[in-house]
């Protein structure tokens, strides 16, 4: 009873901390982003200037609060920020929370679709390479590994469109669903504007597989190169795990070495893999840019590189700090989830 309370309270010191270090981190990052912003540029003259009038310009940085000290502009974006208020977009008055709203939908779910191929793909081979240590399998899986991993997403993509889209037919090669289908779930209540949610409510099989069927490219190809990490991980950390002291205990009992893997080495190699698992998912959500706008998915990747375009800081401000938000939270999390595996980190 002792040691169970001991290691609760051990537990929560271990949260309360991490949770206390997660305010100097958002800070930071908050404030690194602002002044990065800053420093490419006035927004409105990035944004506006060659298409508006001097006088013009000069009213919107005013209206805007631009012509202010650059330590009042910081002082008032912490206090939007603490207000959910990430501003309004320059080039089409479009509120970021609105783009947050619909376009981060869109990248949540390819994410997940992502994340579960990476997962299910990566983890069962990097197993399988970890088993069969040298020999063929091993080999074959550790090139595929680095194939997977080293291909760029954008040539990969480019070439299962070609395949099988142009050639074969089998596919859609963009956006996230048919007109006809976009239109009728548009008007599902309550609306997720995750299509495939949206799609379900509104009860039409055909659509739930016209969303499916779009998914499946951009999914595949996002998962299968984010796959490459998880095998090569689960290999390593595996390997190192069937040294321990405590699995050849277990082989001495005469245990079979796929039960000594199963019962004993797996869950102690994961620890790592989790941590690597939970970063890269944060990262899927911002570091799909490649992958939506060779798919033409209208996510927050796409819509990110659509205001770099047009040079709408104030968008991409926004955009990068919500990303970078996501990436603290996920790190939070993952330490959770880590302590709750091996309680030697809680230490």
């Amino acid at each position: 009873m002792a040691g169970t309370t001991a290691s609760s309270g051990s537990l929560q010191r271990y949260l309360i901390t991490r949770l206390l270090l997660m305010i100097p981190m958002v800070l930071i990052l908050v404030t690194v982003v602002f002044f990065f912003m800053r420093v490419i540029g006035n927004p409105i003259d990035a944004a506006l200037g060659g298409r508006l009038p001097p006088d013009q310009i000069a009213i919107r940085k005013a209206a805007a609060g631009y012509d202010r000290s650059i330590f009042v502009q910081y002082g008032e974006y912490l206090w939007n920020l603490l207000h959910l208020d990430f501003g309004t977009t320059l080039t089409d008055n479009r509120k970021v929370t609105d783009i947050l709203r619909v376009n981060g939908a869109a990248t949540l779910e390819l994410t997940f679709w992502a994340f579960l191929i990476a997962v299910g793909v990566g983890v069962p081979l990097g197993r399988l390479a970890a088993r069969y240590r040298d020999r063929a399998p091993d080999v074959i899986l550790r090139i595929t590994g680095v194939l997977f991993y080293a291909a760029p997403v954008f040539f990969i993509g480019l070439l299962a469109k070609l395949l099988f889209g142009n050639v074969l037919g089998w596919l859609p090669t963009s956006g996230r669903a048919d007109i006809t289908t976009q239109l009728a779930i548009s008007h599902v209540t309550p609306k997720t504007n995750i299509f495939l949610i949206d799609s379900i409510l509104y009860g039409e099989p055909k659509y739930v597989w016209d969303v499916l069927r779009h998914t499946i490219l951009p999914a595949t190809i996002l998962g299968l190169l984010t796959a490459g990490i998880f095998l090569r991980l689960v290999r390593t950390n595996l390997l190192q795990t069937l040294r321990s002291d405590y699995v050849e205990a277990a082989r001495s009992r005469g245990l079979s070495e796929r039960k000594v893997i199963r019962a004993h080495a797996f869950r102690n190699a994961l620890v790592p893999v989790v941590t690597v698992m939970g970063l890269q998912a944060a990262l899927l959500l911002g570091g799909a840019i490649l992958t939506e706008r060779t798919f033409e998915w209208q996510g927050l990747g796409f819509a990110l590189g659509d205001y770099l375009t047009k040079r709408d800081f104030v968008a991409v401000q926004g955009i990068v700090t919500v990303i970078a938000l996501v990436v603290v939270v996920a790190s939070f999390l993952i330490d959770v989830l880590t302590a709750l595996i091996d309680p030697r980190v809680r230490y």
